[in-house]
C-alpha cells in the first residue's frame, strides 16, 4: 500500500484526484492532512503533480480517528466524513454538496434524510442540508436551482484541536450554463465542532456581466412533529403558502413558539439572526446566521405520509435577489449548536 497525503477532489469521470502531492512524510505529518491508503496497483500518473485513483478501490481514513476522510456512500457515491476530537461527526456528499448527517458526541443524528431519498445523481438528495441555488423554489429554471444537482469538489481541509473542516467548490459548467448562462464560483466551508455544525457559503461572480440569484439552506431536522417548535419569529412578516403556494397570503407572526399542527409552508421575511429550535425529542438547537435575511418553515404533513411525523425543515434563506457585479462576492454563515 502507498500512503498519500494532500487535497482531494472528484473528477467528472468518477476518480479521486490528489493535487500537488509531496511525498516527504515528515513535511506532510507536520501539516496533519488527511491520509488516504490505496493499492499502488491502481495508481496512474497523469501529470507530475496529479495522481488518479479509481473510486471503486478507494479506501480512505483520517489521520488517527479525527479529521476528514473519504468514504463510499449510498449508491456508491463519494462522501466526506468529518470527525472532530470530541467525536461529533458530519457526512457530506459531493453530489449536491449535501450534508446528510450531523451526529453530536452522544451519537444522536440531528439531521434527517427522507426514506424516499435516492442516491443516483439523477435526482437531488432529499434530506440533510441541500443547497437551493441560484433560485429558491419554482421559477425560470428548475425547482431550487442546480446547486443540489451538481458535483462539488474539495479544495481544502483542516484538522484543528477541537474541530474538523472542509471547503467545497462549485463552478459553472455546461449543465448549469444551459439553464443559467453565467460564470460563478461557490465556496462552501463546513466545520464540525464539539456540539456545533457551522457553514459558510460564498458566491462570487466570475463572469464579465452582472447576475442576480436567490439561495437557501433547506435544512431537514430530525423531529417529532407534534412536539417541535421554533422560537424567535414573533413579529416577522409572513408569506403563508397554505393553501395556495402560488398565491401566498401576507401576514404577521404573533406566536412566541411556532408549531407544526398540519401542513406548514411559510416564509418569514427579515427574520432575526438567531432562532431556537426544539425538535420535540429532547434536543434544543440554536440556529444563528449572518446575511441569511429570511427563514422558511416547512412540513408536508400527509403529503408525505411515510415520514412527515419525523422531521421539520427550518431553513435560512436569501429570498430577495442578490445582485453581483463582475468580481463581487456575497457571503452568508450558519451556526447550529446544541443549547
Amino acid at each position: 500500500n502507498v500512503e498519500l497525503w494532500g487535497p482531494v477532489s472528484f473528477s467528472s469521470v468518477g476518480c479521486v484526484v490528489f493535487s500537488k502531492i509531496d511525498l516527504d512524510r515528515e513535511w506532510l505529518k507536520e501539516r496533519k492532512m488527511a491520509m488516504v491508503s490505496v493499492s499502488n496497483s491502481f495508481l496512474t500518473l497523469n501529470s507530475p503533480n496529479q495522481l488518479r485513483i479509481t473510486r471503486r478501490r478507494l479506501s480512505a481514513m483520517a489521520s488517527s480517528t479525527t479529521g476528514v476522510r473519504v468514504a463510499e456512500g449510498q449508491g456508491n457515491l463519494p462522501k466526506l466524513v468529518l470527525t472532530c476530537p470530541h467525536k461529533s461527526e458530519a457526512e457530506i456528499y459531493l453530489f449536491g454538496g449535501c450534508i446528510t448527517s450531523w451526529k453530536v458526541a452522544s451519537g444522536k443524528d440531528l439531521l434527517f434524510v427522507r426514506p424516499d431519498a435516492v442516491f443516483n445523481k439523477i435526482k437531488p438528495i432529499s434530506g440533510g442540508i441541500p443547497h437551493c441555488f441560484p433560485q429558491f423554489g419554482p421559477g425560470e429554471i428548475q425547482q431550487h436551482g442546480f446547486g443540489r444537482n451538481m458535483d462539488w469538489s474539495v479544495v481544502d481541509s483542516e484538522n484543528a484541536d477541537d474541530s474538523a473542516a472542509v471547503t467545497l467548490e462549485l463552478k459553472d459548467g455546461p449543465y448549469s450554463r444551459a439553464m443559467w448562462d453565467f460564470r460563478f464560483q461557490a465556496l462552501y466551508k463546513v466545520i464540525v465542532g464539539a456540539d456545533s455544525l457551522s457553514t459558510e457559503l460564498k458566491i462570487t461572480n466570475t463572469d464579465d456581466k452582472s447576475f442576480s440569484f436567490s439561495t437557501a439552506l433547506h435544512t431537514y431536522f430530525r423531529a417529532s412533529v407534534t412536539g417541535a417548535s421554533v422560537r424567535g419569529l414573533k413579529g416577522c412578516k409572513t408569506l403563508n403558502k397554505d393553501p395556495d403556494p402560488k398565491n401566498p397570503i401576507e401576514g404577521k407572526e404573533d406566536r412566541d413558539a411556532v408549531t407544526f399542527p398540519g401542513f406548514v409552508d411559510c416564509v418569514y421575511l427579515d427574520a432575526p439572526n438567531e432562532l431556537q429550535f426544539d425538535n420535540g425529542l429532547g434536543d434544543k438547537v440554536i440556529i444563528k446566521n449572518t446575511n441569511w435575511s429570511d427563514a422558511v418553515l416547512w412540513n408536508p404533513h400527509i403529503q408525505m405520509e411515510a415520514c412527515y411525523r419525523d422531521f421539520v425543515c427550518v431553513e435560512n434563506a436569501k429570498l430577495g435577489d442578490v445582485k453581483l457585479e463582475p468580481g463581487q462576492s456575497w457571503t452568508a454563515t450558519q451556526l447550529l449548536s446544541i443549547s
